[in-house]
């Protein structure tokens, strides 16, 4: 049927279907208002929707290069140099205006298309971060991306998914939603299918599923009523805007630049002041300040990041790592400390039933039927359970008879109860309870337990296995619907016990993240014993082990004190492993977790460096900062030193601003207090920085040491000041030696005084990144090719530039030979003596390095709330 129809369709691009009017209309008005049917939408109609509505997204990541440029051009440094080099050209100094307009430009080009190809990278991460969602088309299921759903469509959510769109419940099973993304409500809200009163507030809305929210427990099949921004949702996200809260690394740069910042005004209010009282041109003066306030601010420093962040995404793709935000990547590095499920991470994660015995440990086949009983109907044909001991009890070869005819009610696991139960209907016509989960719940919850149940189970938790409870009860007579208190006064009938293996390799990945300074812990909601013996056969360290309930009895304070020294949280709660988390985070560390289900996505938010899985649920997909195409802790560990290796070459780029660009403009500004002329033309001050920033755009492609790998590392503005301060003053030292030499044995002339302190600070300011790249002497440590082609072509155009034909536009004069030998030497020295120096300073550096701080609460939470809109093609989540 055609969307286009005359009796007042909701489906309006103008005035779209809200929830709130489906929310009080009878589902199969709702259906008809909609034009669709139980059989879902046919291909026409889908793609008629799909061009009037658009895609199911709240934002998007799309690269728009005009906007790129436009942050390029918003520096107002750039601005004010671009206005004052247009007032020079209408004051007659022509020359100079071309080449400044030519060297802005270029700055502008580099800088532009460096960024445009890393937000190119970004978006092409983004495209392979996709969320399904199973539908019903033309009466057949199909699993489609969130980003192609219309109004009308059928959608099926179960438990762990966020729900793609404002859906009006058709039919539910126990639903459960957590929707305390939109209202606050902590407590997750149980959902019908009736119609609600006209005008109902949100919180109100039980015949509803909305976007963003996510299915604590059941599941429901629904109508799409709205999608994209007309949802509920989508009001709220366009409300609070495209801004994303920074990270550590981005907080760490805005510092940097601040102090860079303040650093160019002093020094550039101080120059003008001299040359103004120097009686000097007013324009000269002008434009020489601004240079020397460009000149020591790293332009290229937003590109160089850019592109280390690209080229380390592009690595770590190539290593089945997906970081949903490039500048997260430095977090990962930052992480010394990981809390790791046990199942699918030490272990292979594929469970198969072993035994299934009874108290004493005998065969016995009778317990295999119950324990499917209790996990209620089999799954279809050519389908999966839900949950993967499920599964393995329905593919087990061990032969058992059939107990139930029927399953008339589930009471599905939750993480309290620690245990799932099914009412079923026997052969003879009665109901049993049957009722599976961790041996201590059950175990807790029997009146006949038999005196052997207890050691068996320790038996075989000491040899590491897994174990599931059986026991029963008569049905309950009064309904057929389940709940918790149903679940008391049971007859102990034995254990399932199933083999999860440990990981092969998982041992040497382990030993890589001991190596990069990484503690691993273990959280699992399996026995303690059995977390402690997988533990030990992975030769891991030993520690304490603490359980939920041990952690329940903790408060914060004594919950910090304790996690350092344990290894394993065993029978922990989803709110038991975002309190680990926190602690660990309240001591300093730098923690990151690795979960894949709906029990992992609150720690996955507390989390420094949240970590999933492709396969994982949709909220711990979306609660994670960085995607994992393969759990494995091998990857991890990739992506860790990748991380590390980004942040180490950012600082490269970081030290050498803040050294050789201070020293040099420190020096041009001490010159031109006492020379009869300027030290450097304002053209020349801008093609030396751009020549060297052009240099060092390679660096994001140089080599780490492994030692640097070794152990997280993150910003000390501090250390960057003194850094600053140290070899600042040796940079300078060495240029006055040179201005001395110059006008003392060669009688420098202004234009070969120019000619001969570009040429060497060009190559002091180049030629240190071979130093200060690496702890080791230089000489042991091996930069990368692109690296030192690039420094080799910059030092090279500043010494033959002055031989060129282009010496005269560029007020150079010819340099004689015997200054160039004169020069070479001094950079000679002056290399040896940042060399002998770095060992004095990293030394010093190292004895007085302050602990890694603690992170500001209040900045981690904005980053938690951030989580589910970044790393998304189409984001059709939570804000």
């Amino acid at each position: 049927m055609s969307l286009l129809v005359r009796r007042a369709p909701l489906v309006d691009a103008e005035q779209a279907f809200t929830v709130g009017s489906a929310a009080s209309l009878p589902s199969p008005v709702v259906l008809e208002r909609l034009e669709s049917t139980l059989e879902g939408l046919g291909p026409t109609a889908v793609e008629q929707r799909r061009v009037r509505f658009g895609p199911n997204a709240v934002r998007t990541h799309r690269v728009e290069p005009l906007l790129l440029l436009g942050r390029q051009l918003r520096s107002p440094l750039l601005l004010l140099l671009a206005a004052t080099a247009l007032a020079s050209f209408f004051l007659g100094e022509r020359t100079n205006t071309v080449v400044i307009g030519v060297i802005l430009l270029a700055s502008v080009g580099l800088s532009f298309v460096n960024e445009y190809r890393a937000a190119l990278a970004t978006q092409r991460l983004h495209a392979q971060v996709t969320h399904h969602v199973e539908v019903t088309r033309a009466g057949r299921p199909e699993s489609v991306d969130v980003v192609s759903l219309v109004p009308g469509d059928i959608v099926h959510v179960a438990r762990g998914e966020v729900v793609p769109a404002d859906l009006r419940l058709l039919s539910v099973e126990g639903l459960q939603c957590d929707e305390s993304v939109l209202t606050g409500e902590s407590l997750p809200v149980a959902k019908t299918v009736g119609p609600v009163p006209a005008g109902a507030a949100l919180a109100d809305l039980d015949c509803c599923a909305l976007m963003g929210t996510v299915v604590h427990q059941g599941a429901a099949t629904g109508i799409v009523v709205a999608t994209a921004a007309r949802t509920e949702f989508g009001r709220v996200a366009a409300r609070l805007g495209e801004r994303q809260p920074e990270t550590e690394f981005q907080a760490g740069l805005r510092r940097f630049s601040a102090l860079l910042v303040k650093v160019a005004a002093t020094l550039t209010g101080l120059i003008f002041v001299t040359n103004v009282v120097l009686q000097r041109p007013l324009v000269d003066a002008l434009l020489f300040s601004l240079a020397i306030a460009v000149g020591i601010t790293p332009q290229l420093l937003p590109a160089v990041v850019s592109t280390s962040l690209a080229a380390g995404s592009r690595a770590l793709a190539r290593r089945k790592v997906l970081v949903k935000r490039l500048v997260c990547m430095e977090d990962l590095g930052d992480m010394d400390v990981l809390v790791t499920d046990k199942t699918g991470t030490l272990t292979g994660g594929h469970l198969d039933l072993v035994a299934s015995i009874d108290a004493d440990g005998r065969t016995c086949p009778e317990v295999l039927a119950l324990g499917r009983a209790a996990s209620g109907s089999p799954p279809a044909p050519g389908a999966l359970a839900e949950d993967p001991l499920d599964q393995a009890m329905w593919d087990s070869a061990i032969p058992a008879p059939t107990v139930a005819t029927s399953c008339l009610a589930v009471l599905p696991f939750d993480h309290e109860r620690q245990m799932s139960s099914a009412l079923v209907r026997l052969d003879d016509g009665s109901t049993l309870l049957a009722v599976k989960g961790a041996p201590e719940a059950v175990l807790a919850r029997s009146t006949s337990v038999p005196a052997a149940a207890e050691a068996t189970a320790l038996r075989l938790f000491s040899q590491g296995a897994r174990v599931v409870a059986i026991a029963t009860s008569p049905g309950p007579a009064h309904h057929w619907a389940l709940h918790p208190d149903d679940e008391h006064n049971l007859t102990f009938r034995g254990y399932l016990v199933f083999s999860d293996p440990a990981k092969p390799g998982v041992a040497g990945s382990l030993a890589r993240l001991r190596g990069l300074d990484v503690d691993v812990k273990v959280c699992t909601g399996d026995n303690a014993v059995v977390a402690e013996k997988l533990c030990a056969d992975l030769g891991m360290p030993t520690g304490t082990t603490l359980t939920g309930a041990q952690i329940a009895a903790m408060d914060d304070k004594t919950l910090a004190a304790a996690v350092e020294a344990t290894t394993v949280f065993a029978r922990v709660t989803p709110e038991q492993k975002a309190r680990v988390v926190r602690a660990l985070r309240r001591t300093g560390r730098g923690a990151g977790f690795l979960g894949d289900g709906v029990n992992d996505a609150l720690a996955l938010h507390q989390a420094d460096v949240g970590i999933s899985v492709d396969s994982a649920v949709d909220v711990a997909k979306d609660a994670a900062d960085v995607i994992l195409l393969q759990k494995d802790l091998g990857v991890v560990a990739d992506g860790i030193a990748e991380g590390r290796r980004v942040f180490t070459n950012t600082i490269k780029y970081v030290l050498m601003g803040t050294s050789s660009n201070f020293g040099n403009m420190f020096s041009a500004a001490a010159a031109s207090a006492f020379l009869a002329f300027l030290p450097m033309l304002p053209s020349q001050i801008l093609l030396n920085n751009l020549l060297y920033d052009a240099s060092q755009l390679a660096i994001p492609t140089d080599r780490v040491d492994p030692e640097q790998l070794r152990r997280p590392s993150h910003w000390d503005i501090a250390g960057v000041r003194r850094f600053m301060l140290f070899f600042g003053p040796i940079s300078s030292l060495f240029d006055f030696l040179t201005f001395a030499l110059m006008l003392v044995p060669f009688h420098a002339t202004p234009a070969l005084f120019r000619a001969g302190w570009f040429a060497e600070s060009l190559a002091t300011q180049t030629l240190i990144v071979l130093a200060i790249r690496t702890r080791r002497p230089m000489w042991r440590s091996r930069p990368s090719v692109p690296l030192v082609a690039a420094v080799a072509a910059a030092v090279a155009m500043g010494s033959l530039l002055p031989l060129s034909p282009l010496a005269s536009v560029l007020g150079f004069a010819h340099l004689p030979l015997g200054l160039y030998a004169v020069l070479a030497a001094l950079v000679a020295a002056y290399l040896c003596l940042i060399e002998a120096g770095k060992r004095l300073f990293f030394a010093e550096l190292d004895r007085g390095a302050p602990r890694r701080p603690s992170a500001n609460p209040h900045h981690r939470l904005q980053r938690r709330a951030s989580r589910f809109s970044v790393g998304h093609r189409h984001d059709p989540h939570t804000p």
